[in-house]
């Protein structure tokens, strides 16, 4: 046999002169997915309401996710080890956190914040996992360890993470990334605008869904079916279906416009006559156009229902919008009512309103003493907690009504009407 040409191979060579042979790869896991999908039933299956979202998210496999992530296109994207290494329960807790990042909007309102706040979008995402999972946890949803508590940093439950965002230290040392979908900014796995070829919500279509979630969560609380629904997620819902505006930009805002309305009411007046009336010569005088400055009643009601801070804070919005446009002195009349009219009082200042009073309610007493005085309002304010007669039919002048407590009943549907929430009086902190 002829023997092999080039250099023999030493049998046994010197291991300091072989040079190392990299190692083999380990090969990613493939993602499970019918662990995965799996969870997912379970999730829905006990959250029935939580099931149209949970079954708009796309399932999109990334290694670069360390557990599970979304972004604003409702993709959710999941680490195959992480499916891999966890149970079905957790998996399903999981599946809930995600979703409700995005079924509370947590990257538009993200978008929202001071850009100081935007730049650490780590502090974000710990606030917001704060705000999810002392729901989650309230509802025993089982979680997974290493999980974001508000009582981590010593923050109250129930809280918004708006409210948390200030109490959580810059940059803690917390591997947190739930993706765009929840602080808002983009991630390494992020598809973004691309893959076109995988299933994705668009705003419009996601507030549908939101609206159809909450409408669902509703439903589910008002049958007491298979438990109760969690306050937090029936308090989502409510503002979801019920948006709450700001009681003080509300009631300046129906006081300005009725201030407005008023003020273009022009009459003709001969006090001064018009500058065409020297065009004739001054054989005829011609009136002039005016508009008058509007006169105001405020009726406060004084029954026994009502508390003197919820009067106090209504008043003295009402008194600085007032004042802003240019009504105040003896242009505004403030009539103490109850059953009866106890005080009326030309006012420019709230701490020379007398709130005398404290018995039945009869808003239409006052409204008509309003109306009789010499010098007629032509808007009259009315501030109770509802529960008071009204007057028949719409009146000459613009009536607002400013409804004090969330159980209010309604007025008529020709009232204009704001609603103030006794917990929003106090003054908004800067």
């Amino acid at each position: 046999m002829t023997p092999p040409s080039g250099p023999v191979p030493d049998p046994h060579p010197d291991p300091r002169t072989v040079p190392e042979r990299p190692a083999a790869a380990v090969p990613a896991p493939a993602l499970d997915r019918t662990k995965l999908l799996a969870a997912r039933y379970k999730a829905a299956e006990a959250r029935p309401y939580l099931a149209s979202a949970l079954y708009a998210l796309t399932v999109v496999p990334s290694p670069r996710v360390r557990t599970m992530a979304v972004d604003r296109f409702w993709r959710c994207y999941v680490a195959p080890g992480f499916v891999e290494e966890t149970g079905i329960e957790e998996l399903a807790g999981v599946w809930i956190h995600e979703v409700a990042h995005l079924l509370r909007d947590h990257h538009g309102r993200a978008d929202r914040l001071p850009a100081a706040d935007q730049r650490d979008p780590l502090r974000v995402n710990i606030a917001q996992d704060c705000e999810i999972n002392d729901d989650l946890l309230a509802d025993r949803l089982k979680l997974p360890q290493g999980r974001m508590e508000p009582g981590l940093f010593g923050l109250p439950t129930g809280g918004l993470f708006e409210s948390y965002l200030p109490g959580i230290p810059a940059s803690p040392p917390h591997p947190v990334d739930c993706g765009s979908g929840a602080h808002g900014r983009p991630s390494p796995w992020d598809l973004g605008e691309n893959g076109a070829d995988l299933a994705r919500l668009g705003p419009v279509e996601a507030q549908a869904l939101r609206r159809q979630t909450a409408q669902a969560i509703r439903a589910q609380a008002r049958r007491g079916a298979r438990g109760t629904v969690p306050v937090g997620w029936q308090r989502w819902a409510e503002q979801v279906l019920e948006p709450t505006v700001d009681w003080r930009t509300a009631l300046a805002g129906a006081v300005r416009e009725a201030v407005a309305w008023a003020s273009g009411a022009v009459d003709y007046t001969y006090r001064r006559p018009s500058r065409r009336t020297s065009a004739l010569g001054g054989r005829v005088v011609l009136p002039s156009l005016r508009r008058p400055l509007p006169r105001v009643a405020i009726v406060v009601d004084t029954s026994g229902s009502m508390g003197e801070e919820e009067l106090a804070a209504a008043l003295a919005e009402v008194s600085g919008v007032l004042r802003e446009v240019g009504v105040g002195g003896n242009r505004v009349a403030v009539l103490a009512c109850d059953a009866d009219v106890h005080a009326v009082s030309r006012v420019t200042g709230v701490d020379q309103i007398a709130l005398a009073g404290g018995g039945g309610t009869d808003m239409t007493v006052g409204i008509r003493a309003a109306l009789a005085a010499q010098d007629r309002p032509n808007i009259v304010v009315v501030m109770t907690d509802g529960f008071t007669p009204w007057p028949d039919e719409p009146l000459s002048c613009r009536l607002v009504a400013a409804l004090i407590g969330p159980d209010a009943p309604a007025p008529p549907p020709w009232v204009e009407t704001v609603r103030i929430a006794p917990a929003s009086l106090a003054p908004p902190t800067s």
